[in-house]
């Protein structure tokens, strides 16, 4: 005896429809203009202001730009920038001849040991 169950899955997979989201803000805020915002709320908008090391720096025209501690000049910037890469090449040939050294000196007390046991290998026989 079998029994036959019917297979009806047509409305156990298909999502009920998600009604539409109400507005995000209920604050009229977005609706001040700036200057009213800026009177009624106090707040004042200016460039990004950071500070670092006892340097403030602003953010204007895309750029940080130091505001105290004297000027630095986009001319100096570059400067030392290039002056860095000079650094950082040469800092790379050096470490290059140092290690270029250490070969040499291992290779050269590699030479001195076997020399060094060959002479003690031929006054033994004598």
């Amino acid at each position: 005896m079998s029994l036959k169950l019917p297979l009806n899955f047509g409305n156990l997979f298909s999502p009920k429809k998600i009604p539409p989201r109400k507005s995000a803000s209920l604050s009229s805020l977005h609706t001040l203009d700036r200057s009213t915002r800026e009177m009624e709320l106090g707040l004042q908008y200016g460039p990004p202001v950071m500070n670092i090391g006892g340097q403030t720096l602003k953010f204007e025209d895309g750029q940080w730009i130091t505001d105290s501690g004297g000027n630095v000049s986009v001319k100096e910037v570059e400067r030392l920038k290039k002056r860095n890469i000079q650094l950082e090449e040469e800092n790379n040939i050096l470490k290059l001849k140092i290690e270029i050294l250490l070969d040499m000196l291992t290779e050269s007390t590699v030479e001195y040991h076997l020399k060094e046991k060959e002479v003690e290998g031929i006054t033994s026989v004598h």
